[in-house]
C-alpha cells in the first residue's frame, strides 16, 4: 500500500482505539452521551496525529519487516499523541467529559493496536512464503547439506531465517556454537545450540557419535570478533578435515577488509600515524568500561520521554509555524556519522525556504531564512526533533556535536568514540568560531573526563548560550591541547595540522594555534604563559 494509505489507516486505528478506551472505561456500555462529550478530546488527538505520524515516519515502514526501531517510534508517537491531546485538551476545556483513566487506555490501546497489526501483518505474510516456498523446495532432498553455524547474533539469525525460506531442504542446521559455556543446551529459532567455538571439534566428534556430518562451517561473525583460541581452532579444523570454512560477513561484502579498506589496511602503520588523537587500546577498552556511559544512557531515556511529553505542545506550534512560514515538510534531515562513524539521520526542523524559486531560479541563502527561521535557530528549537534521535539511542543529551562528513575528517575519529550530543563541551566553549582541530581536542578532552559535575556545567553554558549567545574561552581550548598532550593522547608532529583558528576577536589574523600547542615544549611555565599570549592575541 502507499504511505498515504497506511497513514489514514493508522489515523483510523488511533481513532478507534480512542473510542474504544472510552467504551472500556464504561464497562463496555455504549453511551451516546459519552461519546458525544469526547469528541473535543477525539479530534485534537487526531489533529496532533496528522502532524507526529509525518514526523516521525511511521508510515514509511514495510509493515511486513517492521522490526523494534519501528515499535519505538510507535512508542514515541502513542506518547507524544496522547501527552499533547491532554495539554491541549486541558487548556481548551480543562478536558471536560474526559474521564482521567482515559488517556492511559487510550495510551495502551494505540500502542497495541498499531503495533498488533504490523506484528500481524508480519506474521500472516511469514505463513503466505512459508507455504508458497515449501512445495517448490520439495524433491532437492538428494543434496542436503549438513551446516554448523558459528556465533549468537544478529547476522545468525537472519542466515537461518533465510535458509527456513529459501533453502529449507537443501541445508540443513547440525547446531550452532555460541561464546559462553552458558549457551549450551539452549535454541535459537528451533536450533539447538551444541557447543562453544573454542571447542569446535569436540562439537564436530558428538555431531558424528549422533550420526551427523558436518559439510561445511559457516561462521556468521566477524572473524576478529573470536577468541584467539577460537579462531586457532577453526582454522586448524579447514587444513585437517575435508569441511569447508565459510565467513558470512565476508561473502556479503561486509568485511572490514573487504573493497577499498584491503587497500588500506596494507598501509596501515601510515594510516595511524596520521592520526592527530590517538587513543592506546588498554586506555580504550578502560574508556568504554566506564559505569557512567550506562548511566548516562538510562538518564537520556529518561529525559527524553519526559522532554517529549513536556514540549510537544511546542513541538506542535513549532511545526505549525514553520508550514505556515516555508512549507511542508516542516522536518528535514541529514546523514552523519555518529557513534564509531555510524552514519545515522540528524533531524531538525526546517528554517529555511526552498533552495530554488518556481521557474527553477536559485534564491540567495541570506532570503531562504525568514525572521521565524531565525528566531528557531537562536532558541535552538530546531533541534527539537533530535529528542527522537537521543530516545533511539543514536544520540546523547551530551557529546560531540555531529559533523558532517565533510567535516569530519579521519584524523579526528577518536571524537566518535561515544554518542553524538544535543550539546557539548566544544559547542558551549568554543561554538561556531574556533576551528575544526580545537573542536576535535575539546570533544576528546571532554569524552576523557566526562562526569556528572562537567556534565551539569555544559547543560549550564548551553542555557547561558542560548541565552546571551556564544562566546570563546580560550583558557578552556587551551587546557584541553596542553592536557591531551601530557596524556599521550594528542600526537600532531606538524604544527601546520590544527588548521585555522578562530578569528572572532582577531579578524585579521589566521592563527595555527591548536597543532602548534600540541607540539610545544612545556617545561617551562614562563614560556608556557608567554606562547599562551603570543598564540592567543592576549
Amino acid at each position: 500500500m502507499r504511505q498515504w494509505q497506511l497513514f489514514f489507516i493508522e489515523l483510523a486505528l488511533i481513532a478507534l482505539a480512542t473510542v474504544f478506551a472510552c467504551v472500556l472505561r464504561d464497562n463496555l456500555e455504549i453511551s451516546a452521551t459519552h461519546l458525544w462529550a469526547l469528541e473535543p478530546y477525539l479530534l485534537l488527538t487526531l489533529a496532533i496525529a496528522i502532524v507526529v505520524l509525518p514526523v516521525l515516519g511511521t508510515q514509511r515502514a514495510v509493515w511486513q519487516f517492521s522490526a523494534i526501531v519501528d515499535y519505538l517510534r510507535i512508542l514515541v508517537a502513542t506518547v507524544t499523541i496522547v501527552g499533547g491531546a491532554v495539554a491541549f485538551g486541558f487548556a481548551f476545556n480543562r478536558l471536560d467529559g474526559v474521564p482521567r483513566a482515559l488517556p492511559i487506555l487510550q495510551g495502551l490501546l494505540m500502542l497495541s493496536t498499531l503495533v498488533g497489526t504490523r506484528i500481524s501483518w508480519r506474521l500472516w505474510r511469514a505463513i503466505r512464503e512459508r507455504a508458497v516456498s515449501a512445495p517448490a523446495a520439495k524433491g532437492d532432498g538428494d543434496g542436503c547439506q549438513a551446516v554448523l553455524v558459528i556465533g549468537l547474533g544478529r547476522m545468525t539469525d537472519l542466515y537461518l531465517r533465510a535458509v527456513a525460506q529459501l533453502a529449507p531442504h537443501r541445508v540443513r542446521i547440525a547446531g550452532l556454537l555460541g561464546d559462553r559455556d552458558s549457551h549450551v543446551g539452549r535454541t535459537v529459532r528451533g536450533h539447538s545450540i551444541v557447543g562453544t567455538t573454542e571447542r569446535v571439534a569436540e562439537a564436530l566428534r558428538v555431531l558424528e557419535i549422533h550420526g551427523v556430518f558436518v559439510n561445511r562451517i559457516v561462521v556468521a561473525t566477524a572473524f576478529e570478533n573470536l577468541s584467539t583460541h577460537a579462531q586457532d581452532a577453526l582454522l586448524d579444523i579447514e587444513k585437517a578435515a575435508d569441511i569447508e570454512l565459510e565467513f558470512l560477513v565476508e561473502q556479503m561484502g561486509l568485511s572490514p577488509r573487504s573493497g577499498a579498506a584491503a587497500a588500506a589496511a596494507g598501509a596501515g602503520a601510515n594510516a595511524r600515524e596520521d592520526k592527530v588523537f590517538h587513543i592506546g587500546h588498554d586506555d580504550l577498552a578502560a574508556l568504554k568500561q566506564r559505569p557512567y556511559w550506562r548511566i548516562r544512557r538510562a538518564l537520556d531515556v529518561a529525559g527524553a520521554l519526559s522532554l517529549l511529553m513536556v514540549l510537544s505542545p511546542v513541538m506542535l506550534c513549532v511545526a505549525i509555524l514553520i508550514a505556515i512560514d516555508v512549507g511542508l515538510p516542516v522536518v528535514f534531515w541529514q546523514q552523519r556519522p555518529g557513534l564509531n562513524g555510524r552514519p545515522f539521520k540528524l533531524y531538525k526542523f526546517r528554517t529555511m525556504a526552498a533552495a530554488h524559486k518556481a521557474n527553477g531560479e536559485r534564491t540567495p541563502d541570506d532570503e531562504r531564512t525568514s525572521d521565524i527561521g531565525r528566531f528557531l535557530r537562536r532558541t535552538r528549537l530546531d533541534e527539537l526533533p533530535q529528542l527522537l534521535s537521543i530516545l533511539t539511542g543514536e544520540m546523547s543529551f551530551i557529546g560531540p556535536r555531529p559533523l558532517l562528513p565533510v567535516d569530519q575528517p579521519a584524523a579526528f575519529s577518536a571524537r566518535l568514540l561515544v554518542r553524538p550530543g544535543l550539546t557539548g563541551w566544544a559547542q558551549v566553549v568554543g561554538g561556531r568560531e574556533i576551528s575544526a582541530a580545537d573542536k576535535a581536542a575539546l570533544d576528546i578532552w571532554y569524552i576523557l573526563n566526562a562526569s556528572p559535575a562537567l556534565d551539569l556545567e555544559i547543560v549550564t553554558r548551553t542555557v547561558s548560550m542560548v541565552l546571551f549567545g556564544e562566546g570563546v574561552d580560550v583558557l578552556a581550548v587551551r587546557r584541553a591541547w596542553r592536557e591531551l598532550q601530557r596524556a599521550g593522547v594528542c600526537t600532531v608532529k606538524e604544527p601546520n595540522i590544527g588548521g585555522v583558528i578562530r578569528q572572532g576577536s582577531l579578524p585579521h589574523e589566521r592563527r595555527d594555534r591548536g597543532a602548534a600547542l600540541c607540539a610545544l615544549d612545556r617545561a617551562d611555565p614562563r614560556a608556557e604563559s608567554l606562547e599562551d599570549t603570543r598564540l592567543f592575541g592576549g
